[in-house]
């Protein structure tokens, strides 16, 4: 192994080594226990981010353990079409070098365009997580739109718009004028915002007043049909039934009474324009009232506006208020603190439009899809998320699922313009099923992006074929996912479960947390507080990272990234090298026995290291099982750089260096190579790359670490070593404080004296050449208590009287003429102090905070003073 660690070196030697054996892939075997993750599939337009190396570091984790328990294991890849966003990006790319548009280009030839792009940028991302070290199964790899993904795509509608399930509507829906298209209600960010409140009068009818209305966006009261009150309300009871004129338009409406109107905000009457607010679409179904649309899906004003046709939306609420303004109609206008709904891709403020739409009626679906968490047969971790996953699905609208792109699966639908029939099909059509016309046309629609993303877990191993993969890897075991997609992602694929499969598509939903920049803010564009992963693997290595990301993380919890942290686990990865090149160095001719550990000669601290290495691995089992990998990886950390590291092999060098004897080296030597490749097995999972570099350079079976029998229990256990040693090192960390705090060179060999009776005195003997080792020791005498030795610095740890002779320590003149200046320092400080707590003056014009500082610092110097003259006392004796 060469001086120094160099993982760009390392890194891409053992990936293409991984990937060229077939390591990653897995064929069907039923004589192993699957354990199966589909990889949450990343847009074609994506960089790797942050939040992907977390999640697919926790993916690799699970599945590189879990391939080591001996599980047949499958982690499939893949790319999601992304629609809008692969469409606006093609677009932009479009107009920026060609300045057309796609319209100018055509459907077929804008298709075209975004195959092409795909091929060229689409695996971009993917290939990136190879620096990463993720242990994708590369054969299996997977698209969203491939075709075999796509027949499942038009399967699953056909046969939900069969049973009724898929049906058109005009509904109001959230609308992009910018990407042009529909979106979802959970594609919508609700952003607080600092706005208005317009109170405006309208007038009644008959001419006996007005009424007072509040709304935030006097733009949409030219599309009115109603005024409401709530009819609880005694306020307005007598105005049900009567009608008002609508400013500006002069459209007479009527006044309805509903409950859903809120009777706290505003003057507890609404205006009620069903073209343009999904609440007021609910009560204008309610109460049978037209539909008047005066905003456009460019967010223009329609010919319905009147005179403020053609205008942006926002610039006719400027005319419209100062037309209100003029009229004496504007009561007044209030700052008001509202969530505005926002395009998830673009940010553009979405405008509610009453439009034509596919849907899917989610009722019946989501009733086993809330009875599996109910009843717990899908398990989210932490368990918090699934109640924010039940009230959601409790609450469940159908799903709009029409968008008006055309990069995506374009729903199976046709129309016949011979006899009007709607009929929809997995295969392309030759003729109307109903009359034989060939003059059929496909709906122009394409499907949500995540209509697709909900057959994954399936439609990856060959659905609606009942293929062997499907049958042996479905359902899969963990899904690792974000819960920001939980609403977006994990409830379809949950539903879309068990309506086609009859079964749950995952038995575990591990949730993680936002990586966060060193503030605790999100990472963003906006603010540029991003990080690329690739420069962090670039600069410190991917292992580094891996480590960074996860240890001391709880599941669900958000983490910061903090570059000196990064650093601080490269580090750790240069402290693993250095000790295992240590280790190698010194098993040169060394060639493990197969043979029981109980027959050879083993010393308190070879039983110790044993016992330690056997908890840990018991513990990051544990841990994992439960999905606690950043406590694992916590328990890792500390095992190999204090114990391996720090304690384990600086006590048995002597004998390594042959010192004690060939028998006793060779079962250092042992004990050392059993834990190193023990530990390094255990280490895998985190840091692949280093972990597999050492390996192979120690003796070892098999060719790779990543297919090493993962470390089970063998009976090394032995709290009774681990309480002996850890009296030996607390004796040792005590003398090697006290050495510190007199400045004793690290090279200078001093005496000790260790007073112990019974079973600690049996164990210092015992150990009484590791101490000596370990603490700097020239000479050590072990006696029982009863004197207590002259000029010395003493401690007591667990019982344990420790001396140690001042005069190996310091030069004593030197020393005593150092406590009586610190003496004499204190003594003058604590007179100053008393003195001005004597002063009457003081006491009562300083303020209370000054006096009480000056009694603390009082005390302080009586304490160093006492200290100081009890240190006097004792070296001049």
């Amino acid at each position: 192994m060469k001086k120094t660690y160099d993982p760009k070196e390392v890194e891409q030697k053992w990936y293409r080594f991984w990937e060229e054996n077939g390591f990653f892939h897995a064929e069907v075997d039923e004589s192993k226990e699957p354990f199966c993750i589909v990889i949450p599939p990343p847009n074609i337009t994506g960089q790797l981010h942050m939040g992907h190396a977390l999640d697919n570091t926790y993916q690799d984790i699970l599945v590189r353990w879990r391939r080591m328990q001996g599980y047949n294991t499958v982690w499939v890849p893949g790319t999601d079409h992304a629609g809008i966003a692969t469409q606006a990006r093609v677009e932009d790319h479009i107009r920026e070098t060609e300045g057309r548009t796609r319209h100018d280009l055509g459907r077929e030839e804008f298709l075209r365009r975004t195959w092409a792009w795909k091929e060229e940028y689409g695996r971009q991302i993917l290939t990136q997580l190879k620096r990463l070290g993720a242990s994708l199964d590369w054969q299996r790899e997977r698209f969203t739109m491939d075709e075999g993904c796509s027949r499942a795509v038009r399967e699953v509608f056909v046969r939900l718009f069969e049973k009724g399930w898929i049906y058109q509507g005009n509904y109001s829906v959230n609308w992009c004028p910018v990407c042009s298209t529909t979106l979802s209600d959970i594609e919508v960010e609700h952003e607080e915002t600092a706005g208005k409140l317009w109170h405006i009068r309208y007038p009644l009818t008959d001419g006996s007043g007005h009424v007072e209305i509040a709304t935030t966006r006097p733009e949409t009261m030219l599309g009115d049909t109603a005024v409401a009150v709530n009819p609880k309300d005694e306020r307005y009871r007598h105005l049900v039934g009567k009608t008002v004129i609508v400013p500006l338009v002069d459209r007479e409406v009527p006044v309805i009474a509903d409950e859903y109107v809120d009777m706290e905000f505003g003057t507890g009457v609404v205006k009620i324009t069903p073209a343009h607010d999904p609440n007021d679409f609910e009560i204008g179904m309610r109460h049978n009232l037209p539909q008047v649309q005066v905003i456009g899906r460019d967010a223009a004003m329609t010919e319905e506006a009147g005179k403020y046709a053609g205008l942006d939306r926002y610039a006719a609420r400027e005319r419209i208020v100062e037309d209100l303004e003029k009229l004496g109609l504007l009561v007044k206008v209030e700052d008001h603190q509202h969530a505005v709904g926002q395009c998830y891709r673009c940010d553009t403020v979405v405008e509610p439009l009453v439009s034509k739409q596919w849907f899917v009626k989610m009722g019946e679906l989501a009733k086993p899809a809330i009875a599996a968490v109910e009843n717990g047969e899908i398990r989210f971790i932490p368990e918090r998320f699934s109640k924010h996953y039940l009230h959601w699905m409790r609450n469940l609208k159908d799903w709009c699922i029409s968008r008006q792109l055309w990069w995506g699966h374009r729903i199976p639908v046709w129309y016949c313009r011979e006899c009007g029939e709607v009929f929809a099909s997995v295969d392309e059509p030759a003729q109307c099923p109903k009359c034989a016309s060939q003059e059929i046309e496909q709906d122009p629609d394409v499907l949500d992006t995540w209509f697709s993303s909900a057959l994954w877990p399936f439609s990856v191993f060959g659905w609606p074929e009942q293929t062997k993969e499907l049958k042996h890897f479905y359902p899969t075991t963990v899904l690792v996912t974000g819960f920001d997609i939980i609403f977006f992602w994990v409830a379809r694929m949950i539903v879309m479960g068990y309506e086609f499969m009859g079964d749950r598509p995952f038995r575990d939903v591990f949730i993680h947390g936002l990586v966060r920049d060193h503030l605790g803010r999100k990472m963003s564009k906006s603010l540029g507080n991003g990080v690329d992963p690739l420069e962090a693997i670039e600069e410190y290595g991917a292992d580094a990272l891996r480590f960074n990301l996860v240890i001391g993380v709880a599941p669900g919890n958000d983490l910061r990234y903090i570059p000196e942290k990064v650093e601080a686990y490269r580090n750790f990865a240069n402290k693993i090298w250095n000790a295992s090149r240590f280790a190698l160095m010194n098993l040169t001719d060394f060639t493990p026995k197969k043979q029981n550990m109980g027959a050879l000669d083993l010393t308190t601290a070879d039983q110790w290291i044993l016992s330690r290495y056997e908890h840990t691995a018991k513990e990051v089992t544990r841990f994992l099982e439960r999905y606690d990998v950043g406590e694992a990886a916590r328990v890792l950390y500390d095992f190999i750089w204090s114990e391996l590291c720090d304690w384990y092999i600086e006590l048995i060098k002597p004998r390594l260096y042959g010192k004690q004897g060939e028998e006793t080296r060779y079962v250092a030597q042992y004990v050392l190579w059993y834990v190193l490749k023990g530990t390094l097995e255990l280490l895998h999972p985190y840091m692949p790359f280093i972990t597999e570099e050492i390996w192979q350079n120690l003796p070892h079976e098999g060719e790779t670490i990543m297919l090493a029998p993962w470390p089970q229990p063998a009976g090394l256990s032995s709290p009774k070593h681990e309480r002996m040693m850890n009296t030996v090192m607390a004796v040792i960390t005590e003398i090697r404080s006290m050495r510190s705090e007199k400045n004793v060179p690290p090279g200078r060999r001093i005496s000790a004296i260790l007073q112990a009776e019974g079973e600690s005195l049996d164990i210092l003997t015992d150990a009484q050449g590791d101490i000596m080792h370990l603490a700097g020791l020239e000479k050590l005498i072990l006696e029982e208590p009863g004197r207590t030795p002259e000029k010395c610095l003493s401690a007591v740890v667990e019982g344990i009287n420790i001396f140690l002779p001042l005069a190996e320590m310091v030069d004593l003149e030197e020393e005593l003429a150092r406590i009586r200046k610190e003496l004499e320092q204190a003594r003058r400080e604590l007179g100053r102090a008393e003195k001005n707590l004597r002063n009457e003056g003081f006491i009562s014009k300083a303020p209370p905070e000054v006096v009480e500082k000056e009694r603390e610092k009082a005390e302080l110097y009586r304490a160093q003073a006492a200290r100081l003259e009890a240190l006097l006392q004792e070296l001049e004796a």
